[in-house]
């Protein structure tokens, strides 16, 4: 006999029709988020499969955008599902003032990533930039500074706080923003204002801590590859460079492992661990949960207790459904040796990149680690002045030609290339395909 719930299911049907779609969304959702729109047409995903995704009209996509990094083990993982629903059937939400195993041994499997020879804490949150908030609190509250040193051309995140550190003016609302931050010249190593090298960046970092700051800091903020910049490495020597300057100042190293994390770079778990460095937090988010929402400070223990007597608190923060599927990508990344795949392939791919760079002088560079690339757009390589509008039209060229990456960088002049790690060297003649017909419509 059916059930209440059988015949109240008609009430959840979806309304696939294109134009409906996109008038709900246009009249209903605030203009704040109604603005986030990367192609001139929307795209209406409808299914998603491993590193594959289907449009509403059916159209198949080689996806290298990765849900801006979020899927990391691939849509539809079945180990992932199982866990989720596993969990979701039998308690779907424990805040964290009551005890679950889930969220707890979800910390502990974390703090086994990190470098041994530390004791590490973890707080669980729900996003990247809630997680970046709670670091520069930490950090102020431990070592009793205020002054906080971010680079240029950075991304942590679109909250007050995270926008606060983050050194691309896009991002930065135009309200008086949070106190106490100060920016050093990122190292580029193509763009940065000194070249190659990293020693004239350090002595920058010392102006700007010397000049900008009382000299006493909080900490300082990197992302070991800066991801919505672009896909730019931070070459060695700087970060280890970095954290002798930040901690004979008082402060703490910050590493922003929300998009380069979880062996997404290829040679390492954390993309620190190619510094020669230990960092006193990781901000962690994105693919740790494969697109349910988490987060993690994994934090040295001493630094956590400088909070332990004060209530931080994020409602769905160590959400235990969350958690089940934080546990199953760190589980499915080793047992299916993900980080090497991501090092393999990530490596094919860069030499498709290399090989378009060779044969059209609008690519001014091409970068990658692991399964993050990059391809930035000049109108001329001496000057390397950015072509954003190049970019646009090649960006929607991607996209009639079956791939979904992003525009990125503080010129919108990036063709930003991050496919889940699931990603195999079978999918690499569908992507040097669709990537060169992409530039030859150009």
């Amino acid at each position: 006999m059916a059930s209440q719930f059988d015949h109240d299911q008609h009430e959840f049907e979806l309304d696939w029709d294109t134009d409906a779609i996109v008038e709900r969304r246009n009249t209903y959702y605030a203009a704040s988020q109604r603005a986030f729109v990367p192609y001139q047409e929307p795209l209406i995903f409808s299914k998603g499969q491993d590193n594959y995704l289907w449009d509403e009209k059916g159209n198949k996509y080689l996806d290298c955008l990765s849900q801006n990094l979020t899927i990391s083990v691939g849509y539809n993982n079945p180990v992932v599902t199982r866990e989720v629903i596993k969990q979701a059937q039998t308690l779907q939400h424990c805040t964290t003032m009551f005890f679950h195993p889930a969220p707890a041994h979800f910390a502990e499997e974390l703090t086994r990533t990190m470098p041994a020879g530390e004791e590490w804490a973890v707080h669980l949150c729900n996003s990247g930039a809630e997680a970046i908030d709670m670091a520069i609190l930490l950090a102020r509250s431990y070592t009793g500074n205020i002054d906080i040193v971010s680079l240029t051309n950075s991304y942590h995140g679109a909250t007050f706080g995270a926008q606060s550190v983050t050194g691309i003016s896009g991002f930065r609302h135009n309200v008086p923003q949070l106190g106490g931050v100060q920016f050093a010249p990122v190292p580029d190593q193509y763009r940065g204002i000194h070249g190659e090298g990293v020693e004239p960046y350090l002595r920058d970092l010392e102006g700007t801590i010397h000049y900008g700051t009382c000299g006493k800091l909080a900490g300082m903020f990197i992302e070991p590859v800066q991801g919505y910049g672009g896909i730019v490495p931070i070459p060695e020597g700087y970060i280890s460079g970095a954290q002798e300057r930040v901690k004979a100042a008082g402060g703490l190293l910050i590493i922003d492992e929300v998009q380069t994390g979880m062996a997404r770079t290829g040679d390492h778990f954390w993309s620190f661990q190619q510094h020669d460095v230990i960092p006193d937090i990781v901000v962690a988010a994105k693919g740790i949960g494969n697109g349910f929402p988490l987060a993690a400070l994994i934090v040295r223990r001493e630094i956590a207790e400088a909070m332990s007597q004060k209530f931080y608190f994020h409602t769905y923060g160590a959400n235990p459904v969350s958690c089940a599927a934080g546990r199953a990508v760190l589980h499915v990344i080793k047992k299916r040796e993900l980080q090497q795949r991501a090092k393999q392939v990530g490596a094919a791919m860069l030499e498709v990149l290399e090989d378009l760079a060779a044969r059209h002088g609008v690519i001014g560079a091409v970068r990658g680690r692991g399964m993050m690339m990059a391809v930035e757009l000049v109108r001329d390589r001496g000057s390397r002045e950015p072509d954003p509008e190049t970019m646009a039209r090649l960006f929607e060229n991607t996209r009639e030609n079956g791939l979904v990456a992003s525009k990125s960088g503080a010129y919108r002049n990036v063709l930003r290339i991050c496919p889940p790690l699931c990603t195999q060297m079978e999918d690499v003649p569908f992507f040097e395909t669709a990537i060169n017909r992409s530039f030859e419509s150009l």
